[in-house]
């Protein structure tokens, strides 16, 4: 038998891609809000694509603090997207 790849929908672009190649925004049981790069913290999860634009988008938005049902402070916002920039970075190949 199959398995099936989990997908899941950025919450910036609306594509749906596998689970893993997206990068997860947890709001943990405690109230925090914060980006889980193992994808398996406990809490409500939103994704998204491992591009700053999508993050912008997502942030313009607010779509944030729509699916974790949260109001996320805008330093926080700041330094999330300060960490997807850096995955954006590790990823792009170097020259």
């Amino acid at each position: 038998m199959e398995k099936t790849v989990p997908m899941r929908r950025c919450v910036g672009c609306g594509a749906s891609y596998p689970k893993k190649e997206l990068l997860r925004v947890v709001r943990t049981p405690e109230g925090d809000v914060v980006l889980d790069a193992t994808g398996k913290r406990n809490g409500r999860g939103a994704y998204v694509c491992r591009s700053s634009e999508c993050f912008r988008t997502a942030r313009k938005k607010r779509r944030f603090a729509t699916n974790l049902g949260a109001e996320i402070p805008e330093e926080l916002l700041d330094g999330l997207e300060r960490e997807i920039a850096a995955f954006e970075k590790e990823a792009s190949p170097s020259r």
